[in-house]
């Protein structure tokens, strides 16, 4: 079974090599690709596949598939030291959602200023790096909800 993975939120995209957090970066819980909200304000972002939210924190969400797929999206880099200040919420966990719905507001320039990495890694849990397939590279720009990569959980474990 495939399935597209949207963007949480819009911005710039970037490799998640390039994303300065070694977990992330070397792909430890999965692959994917991350966005650089950029931006002057705050940002909502959305549920990048229809699920369940299984985990939801301030800074980082789980949006689980009916067939198990699960997409982690994480607001910036070490936020949760921010224990949820700057972040709200808008749907409980173990809430149904679908592609595009609003899930957190935060504000990605608070972030920076803090010292902190804005930029967003969204992740195919636990899946091999065969497994995705981009729809975007490096320095393009996508909008929240356009599609971002497909994530086909038949491709063989390497």
């Amino acid at each position: 079974m495939s399935r597209t993975v949207a963007a949480p939120v819009s911005g710039r995209i970037i490799s998640l090599a390039d994303v300065p957090d070694a977990v992330f970066a070397e792909g430890l819980v999965g692959p994917g690709i991350a966005i650089d909200p950029g931006g002057t304000g705050p940002v909502t972002a959305v549920a990048p596949i229809d699920g369940s939210v299984v985990k939801l924190h301030p800074h980082a969400y789980i949006v689980q598939a009916a067939a198990g797929m699960a997409v982690l999206v994480h607001l910036g880099i070490d936020t949760v030291e921010l224990a949820g200040q700057g972040f709200e919420t808008l749907v409980p966990e173990k809430a149904t959602v679908v592609v595009g719905q609003p899930l957190v507001t935060w504000n990605p320039v608070q972030v920076a200023g803090g010292g902190r990495a804005a930029v967003c890694p969204v992740v195919a849990l636990e899946a091999p790096a065969a497994a995705i397939s981009p729809l975007v590279k490096p320095g393009d720009v996508i909008a929240a909800g356009e599609p971002l990569f497909v994530w086909d959980s038949t491709a063989a474990q390497v």
